[in-house]
Parts: structure tokens; sequence; C-alpha cells
């Protein structure tokens, strides 16, 4: 990606990445009592930055079919609890035991482990809340498919299923189409359902839905090579929490090397933005994020 347009994107996902800070805010005030705890805990994992990349990604299919900001800002929102709520689970000792998160203290070491699991469960449950409002669309049909959507992202047969695979016996000994299987569900289910948000809100034709769904496969499949390729190439400054912590595991990298890995995420962005040409020149943004998930450097 040449520097300029680089520089645009990051621009655009920066005022992005704002707005749906500011809605989660909204979304999810402070509290006092003895409940407290758990709601600073959840503003503490939702407010506490990142890419943002879901809820881009929902704002900007919503875009190509004309669906209100508002409306958008508010699904991603809810893909932005469901996210922040899996990275709180993944940290806990039980799980990743990773002591931090975006260059913080993870929510179990901020708060205590019983906080965070609270936490975890509370964003996931709200995320529903805030789908199945009718200020995220006056169409019952629309809400009852955005809430059935992201329930099968989000749970065994998506996100939930790839964290079981991930953390199972069999994880050391997979190849290349069985760990392709296990971040498809873990990491590329919620990325597919940021993608068909947008066709979902507008009602839009099927064939449309099916483009973005195929464009988040190849995207998804190309964010985790790069993470993959992060965890051996980065630092913990740059990345935003510990890496290394593939090490001993069948990885994208340990599988394909790590110039293997490099061709094979870009072919995945070859593909990805193959998938857009039903939208022309009106999807750029999103052929751009394609380029920006395999060059970044956290």
């Amino acid at each position: 990606m040449a520097h300029a347009q680089a520089d645009d994107l990051i621009a655009q996902m920066t005022r992005s990445a704002d707005a749906v800070t500011r809605e989660l805010d909204r979304l999810i005030p402070a509290v006092t009592g003895p409940r407290g705890p758990v709601v600073e805990a959840m503003r503490y994992s939702a407010l506490s930055g990142g890419k943002r990349l879901r809820p881009f990604l929902v704002l900007e299919s919503a875009g190509l079919f004309g669906v209100p900001d508002a409306q958008a800002l508010r699904v991603g929102s809810a893909v932005e609890m469901v996210h922040c709520y899996s990275l709180i689970h993944d940290d806990l000792p039980a799980m990743d035991d990773s002591d931090t998160r975006r260059g913080r203290p993870a929510v179990h070491k901020a708060f205590d482990e019983a906080i965070a699991i609270l936490a975890g469960d509370a964003l996931l449950t709200q995320a529903f809340e805030v789908l199945g409002s009718f200020e995220t669309s006056r169409d019952a049909s629309v809400r009852a498919a955005l809430v059935v959507e992201l329930a099968k992202a989000s749970g065994a047969a998506g996100m939930v299923g790839g964290q079981m695979i991930d953390i199972s016996p069999a994880r050391e000994s997979m190849g290349f189409d069985e760990i392709a299987e296990l971040e498809a569900l873990k990491t590329g289910e919620l990325i597919r359902f940021s993608c068909v948000a947008g066709p979902i809100l507008a009602n839009a034709a099927e064939g449309e839905r099916q483009a973005l769904a195929a464009y988040a496969a190849d995207l998804g499949l190309a964010f985790q090579v790069a993470d993959d390729i992060l965890d051996v190439t980065g630092t913990e400054e740059e990345v935003g929490k510990p890496v290394g912590q593939d090490d001993g595991l069948t990885t994208f990298v340990t599988l394909l090397g790590l110039e293997g890995a490099r061709k094979k995420a870009d072919e995945l962005v070859e593909s990805a933005c193959a998938h857009l040409a039903p939208f022309g020149a009106s999807a750029d943004t999103l052929r751009a994020v394609a380029r920006f998930v395999v060059e970044r450097n956290q």
C-alpha cells in the first residue's frame, strides 16, 4: 500500500475508532454501588482503544448500501463488545494466561479473575441488547437477523468453537487446513459478521451479502497469518501484548515458514479484493483494509 493511501486509511480508522469509543462510553455508563466494579471493568476493556477493525468493517459495509451511520455505529459497538469480552476471557490464567492487553494490564490483573469473568459475560450479553433495540433498526426482521448472525459467529459454531480447538491437545499436530478452520472460527467469524452486517441492515440482495462474506473469509485468514508473523517478528511494545506465545504450537509460520506465510497473506489479500468487484470503486476502502491487515506492525 502506498504511504499516502496508508495514512489516509489510518486517519479514517482513527475517526471511526473515536466514534465507536464515544458510542461505547454512552452505552456503558459508569454506575455506583455494589455492581460498580463490574461496569468499571467493562469500561476498562471496551474504552481501552485498539484498532476497532470490526466496527470499521461494519461501518464500511453499511456505507456501501447507504445505511445511516447511527445504525451502523450501534452494530459496530455491539460486535466490539463481543470482541472485548473474548479478549478478557482469552487473557485469563485458564486460557492464554496473558498479563497485558493493548499495552496495559489485562482486566483480570487490573481487577481480579471473578470481576474479569463477569465483565466479559456482561459485555457479551449487552451486545444482543444493543442489536435487539429499536434504535438499531425499525425493521424487526433485520434486528432478528443481526442477533442470529452474531450469536452464530460468537458461539460454539464460531468463535468459542475455534477457541476450544485452539486449547485442545490436537492443536499441536494440526496441518494447514485444520489451522485454517480453527482461525476461520476463532477470528474469522466475527470479521464475517462485521462484513455482512451492512447488507443485513440494508436488506440487500443475497448475492451482495455473499460477496462480502467471501471477502471476509479471505480477510480473516489473512489477518491471522499476519498475526502469526507478528508473534515472531514483533515486539511487545508494538503489538501491545506478549509476543512469542505461540512457541511450540503449530502456526502458519511453522507450517509455511516466515516468507511462505508472507506470500500466503499476500495471496489472500488479492483474493479478498477480487470478491469486491461487484461494488466497484465504492469498495476501495475495504480493499485498502485488506492490504493494511498484512502490512500492520500491531
